[in-house]
């Protein structure tokens, strides 16, 4: 996502900085690069599992090179499982809420076959841009009512609110990934960003962004939700590994 907006522009790394425990200060060497899991990888087995992953530039790879985005990361380590992964990128940096409902049902009828499962993670520039909690709330929960119509089981990458716009907004916009997850039976990741709280060796030079080694923390924070929500393989006699 990109992460500008006039007074109210706070990054990833700002967000840690007042989230975490530890100190925020600049890091002298880079985090050395961690791959998602250390077991051996397995062969891929079973049908394709066709994954859609709808967000901003948290999964476009904003500032990455081909190949290091969040969904690429996140497919690599689901067939790294056995799990026959095809991950769809549908990231478009700075979009919103109301961007992501727009283009959900053309982003869906696109796809070669209905996807298996879809992944969602958008929010943030509606809180950096002001815009009212209740909107946001409300284009999520049409995107999550459509899928839920379609039969197609999604996770929530949750987001919470920068400090600097108060209490009142923050109570207003933080319950409401884990609220629209229970309603429409959504796998949740509370706070999408969590694994680069206090590390800001993460962040790219623009203090907004993940570097790869960043992705891969996330992708090892939330590759085992993925792995669950999506269906069970056709072929119970040989499954893949599951988590």
């Amino acid at each position: 996502m990109k992460w500008k907006s006039a007074a109210l522009v706070a990054s990833p790394l700002a967000l840690a900085c007042v989230l975490g425990s530890g100190g925020c200060g600049e890091s002298a060497a880079a985090a050395p690069h961690q791959a998602s899991s250390s077991a051996p990888d397995l062969p891929v087995m079973g049908e394709e599992l066709r994954i859609v992953a709808l967000g901003d530039s948290l999964f476009a790879g904003y500032g990455l090179e081909p190949g290091q985005s969040y969904p690429a990361r996140l497919e690599a380590a689901l067939r790294a499982r056995g799990l026959n992964a095809r991950i769809t990128n549908a990231g478009v940096s700075g979009d919103t809420t109301a961007g992501g409902l727009g283009r959900l049902d053309f982003t869906l009828n696109s796809q070669p076959k209905p996807p298996a499962l879809v992944i969602i993670s958008l929010g943030g520039n509606d809180m950096l841009r002001g815009l009212p909690p209740e909107a946001t709330r409300k284009n999520l929960d049409e995107m999550l009512s459509k899928l839920k119509a379609r039969g197609i089981p999604v996770v929530l990458m949750g987001m919470l609110a920068a400090p600097n716009l108060g209490a009142d907004y923050r109570g207003k916009f933080d319950p409401i990934y884990p609220a629209l997850a229970k309603k429409h039976g959504a796998a949740l990741v509370p706070f999408f960003l969590q694994p680069l709280i206090d590390r800001p060796d993460l962040i790219q030079a623009d203090r907004i962004h993940p570097t790869l080694p960043g992705i891969d923390l996330m992708v090892a924070a939330t590759v085992d939700k993925v792995a669950g929500a999506l269906p069970e393989p056709a072929n119970p006699a040989a499954p893949p590994n599951r988590p």
